[in-house]
């Protein structure tokens, strides 16, 4: 299974939802606060470019937020994804 790395913030409700959809996959990513580290922060921004949280990883693999995410479970091509 590929590890699952996932940038966030506490109270981001799209936070909370895409680690609720992995959960539910049995999946529990290592979870990275950018709110209270400036490096984090800085650190997810040069991975993927962007600035809003979350943004997940799978392995090497930019997924992007929670709504790629999503996307990605109703194509059905995120246990693929998972499981590379």
């Amino acid at each position: 299974m590929s590890p699952v790395t996932i940038y966030t913030t506490p109270h981001c409700p799209y936070c909370l939802s895409a680690k609720r959809l992995l959960s539910s996959k049995g999946i529990t990513p290592d979870e990275i606060n950018v709110e209270t580290s400036p490096l984090h922060l800085a650190e997810m921004m040069q991975r993927s470019q962007r600035r809003t949280v979350p943004q997940i990883f799978v392995g090497k693999v930019h997924v992007g937020g929670f709504d790629d995410l999503a996307r990605l479970d109703r194509k059905g091509q995120l246990e693929a994804l998972l499981h590379a």
